[in-house]
């Protein structure tokens, strides 16, 4: 810790992450686990984008988004499981203050872009089911541009606000978190200072970059489903069900996850259950998506089979 000058306080140059585990023994079990998983969602996401940009069939608005989280998986698996990696075969816990708040802004990047990533992938089902006849208008190259560019606009602005307003606050001892990663939660309960303006700043943000996505998927899905029932084919609506299977059970999770994390700002100290929810948020959603998609998807099986075998669809 460093003495700061004009002032009685010191101020915290560095965290001491304590991670998932303290035993040695358990310590190598976690990093073969999270090797695992590294290496699966480098390796199934890449594919994923891959063969949407190579299968002539996979050029449409949802493959584009879908493409586009895949990116997003990598990068938010790669925020945090190569820095613990390091750590667990250092044996240092220690993560200086400044690479503590670019964890933290580039998490809250990526995940802020998952939320209009996923709001843009129900919105384009809605106008496929829904709005058939005007699709190809509605959700042109240039609107699915436009889509993704705001989204990173709107990610970036909010991930810049928290971390610009987490300096404001005075971190004097202790600081050790017990996490994983630095996230805000875990560093408003290390603050000496008022954290009252923060966490209303938070609060405002999730607001904005959860709870309206999360309302306008609802009300897509509202209206798909109700489309869907009036099909009277039963292959039809299975069919058309199947489409939206993935793309929800996705949505459930990431959800699920982020209102446990940021719902609790009143708790008084992090627990293993924090540390469970983060790594479903940084490490088995990222893992899990390119599976989920491609599983009941046969467009997304056949086009990675052609990449495997080396072969591109003529069709």
């Amino acid at each position: 810790m460093e003495s700061e000058a004009g002032t009685n306080r010191t101020a915290v140059a560095e965290f001491i992450l304590l991670g998932l585990v303290q035993t040695e023994e358990m310590q190598s079990v976690v990093f073969v686990l999270l090797l695992f998983a590294y290496l699966v969602t480098t390796g199934g996401n890449p594919s994923i984008l891959a063969a949407v940009l190579v299968e002539p069939k996979l050029h449409t608005p949802m493959y584009f988004f879908l493409g586009n989280l895949s990116v997003l998986d990598v990068g938010c698996i790669t925020v945090t499981v190569p820095a613990m990696l390091g750590r667990l075969l250092s044996h240092k816990c220690i993560i200086s203050y400044d690479a503590c708040l670019s964890q933290l802004f580039f998490f809250h990047l990526l995940a802020g872009m998952d939320c209009f990533l996923l709001t843009a992938m129900a919105y384009d089902r809605f106008l496929a089911i829904c709005r058939p006849l005007t699709y190809s208008t509605r959700m042109s190259q240039t609107v699915q541009g436009m889509l993704v560019a705001v989204s990173w606009t709107c990610a970036f602005t909010n991930a810049l606000t928290h971390t610009i307003a987490l300096t404001t606050l005075n971190f004097c001892g202790p600081s050790v978190i017990n996490h994983f990663y630095c996230d805000l939660p875990q560093l408003f309960q290390l603050s000496c200072s008022s954290t009252q303006l923060n966490e209303l700043l938070l609060f405002v943000a999730a607001a904005f970059m959860a709870v309206v996505p999360l309302v306008l998927i609802s009300v897509s899905y509202a209206h798909v489903v109700a489309a869907v029932l009036q099909i009277h084919s039963a292959e039809g609506r299975k069919k058309a069900f199947s489409t939206c299977g993935s793309h929800l059970t996705v949505v459930g999770i990431f959800y699920g996850t982020g209102v446990f994390s940021y719902m609790r700002l009143g708790s008084v100290e992090s627990s293993d259950k924090d540390k469970g929810v983060g790594v479903f948020m940084t490490v088995i959603n990222p893992m899990l998506n390119p599976l989920i998609y491609s599983l009941r998807n046969t467009d997304v099986q056949g086009a990675l089979c052609q990449l495997l075998v080396g072969k591109r669809s003529l069709t």
